[in-house]
């Protein structure tokens, strides 16, 4: 509350307040009136906050920065993951701007990083969408889960390991699959705890060509 009347601050174990001359940005997903008015805000602190608020709308109304977000993620993930991807194709983008977009930024991040580790290419050409039962609306959020980054990539890479029948490495493993060294990918496995009693039971690993 100092920094934000006062404009001061206290360094742990200090004697003095030192004078700050900053500006602070606060971020919520939350309506802050509707929040203090039935008491779960302080208002002293919601006017204190609230001298020039910015209402930042959700992607699904603001398309145009689509392609923009898009790469970002493309260069990030691709990065991440360790593959030579820097574009997407024309087609994949026209999905990303038709697709109603429940999860807003959220989901398109998620996206993009499914579809770095289905790519085997530098061109992502397919935008792996969530598909909407006949009648359902996809403006609907009720049902929408949100999913982590390690539970997307767990279950791809599970995907991937059925695909190629338990086989690691070599030509046509998963490993060559998703475009990333072996050991790489045996790494990941360890930390998302994938064993092969998670791939079909009669399946084994294999790590020999």
């Amino acid at each position: 509350m100092c920094v934000l009347q006062e404009k001061e601050i206290e360094r742990i174990g200090g004697k003095t307040p030192i004078k700050v001359n900053i500006r602070v940005i606060a971020a919520t997903n939350r309506n802050l009136q509707k929040e203090v008015s039935e008491g779960r805000f302080r208002t002293d602190l919601f006017f204190r906050f609230n001298v020039f608020p910015i209402n930042l709308p959700p992607l699904r109304e603001c398309k145009e920065d689509i392609p923009m977000l898009a790469l970002h993620f493309i260069l990030r993930y691709a990065k991440k993951i360790g593959k030579k991807i820097t574009n997407i194709s024309q087609k994949a983008l026209q999905d990303l701007m038709s697709y109603n977009w429940a999860g807003n930024v959220r989901e398109l991040e998620q996206l993009i990083e499914r579809s770095i580790l289905l790519t085997s290419n530098e061109t992502i050409k397919k935008i792996h969408l969530p598909s909407l039962e006949p009648g359902e609306s996809d403006t609907d959020t009720e049902d929408f889960l949100i999913k982590s980054l390690d539970e997307n990539e767990r279950e791809y890479i599970l995907k991937v390991l059925k695909n190629c029948r338990g086989k690691v490495s070599g030509t046509n493993g998963a490993a060559h699959l998703l475009g990333v060294p072996t050991s790489t990918l045996n790494s990941k496995m360890k930390r998302l705890g994938i064993r092969r009693e998670h791939i079909f039971s009669k399946h084994i690993y294999c790590t020999e060509p």
